[in-house]
């Protein structure tokens, strides 16, 4: 998983750029989570990362583990659900650290193969000269592909804690 790592470093420290760069029209803050809400896919790389973070938590924390596995257990992929990781009381992720590509570069001014996207909770007020000024150019497919090694099969969060990376279809 080195080149795992490498990889998110690079996805990290642009996003800290990001970050940086919008100042105060960034909302994202713990206890912001409305991008935590309904089903999206992840990568066959995303549930490993996943997997791995959650046998650390279970092994540090295993209350919290064993609350998350009852959430992703229970999660039924529902529009208005939340993500299982995503600790209902605090409204922060308890797999932070080992959170998928999706979730670490939502909401910052990111400029991609699609154009520049934001969370609609930020820029409030911006121009789109604004929002150009803050973005990064960031293409995490291109990035991510050759660490896939062809694996182009998709799955969700609670699939990848409740079976592990093997579930991935």
């Amino acid at each position: 998983m080195t080149a795992d790592r490498e990889l998110i470093q690079i996805v990290d420290a642009a996003l800290a750029e990001a970050a940086s760069r919008a100042g105060s029209w960034l909302a994202c803050r713990p206890g912001c989570f409305d991008c935590c809400i309904g089903p999206f896919p992840i990568s066959a790389l995303d549930a490993e990362r996943l997997s791995e973070g959650f046998t650390g938590l279970a092994s540090h924390d295993p209350a919290r583990a064993a609350r998350v596995r009852t959430r992703a257990l229970a999660y039924g992929a529902g529009e208005d659900e939340p993500c299982p990781a995503l600790d209902p009381v605090a409204g922060t992720c308890d797999l932070y650290d080992a959170r998928p590509l999706t979730c670490r570069t939502f909401g910052p001014a990111i400029h991609g193969a699609g154009g520049i996207g934001v969370c609609e909770l930020c820029f409030v007020g911006a121009t789109e000269d604004e929002i150009a000024a803050c973005a990064v150019e960031l293409d995490t497919d291109s990035l991510e592909a050759p660490l896939l090694d062809g694996r182009n099969e998709e799955t969700t969060v609670a699939a990848a804690l409740v079976d592990g990376p093997a579930h991935v279809r």
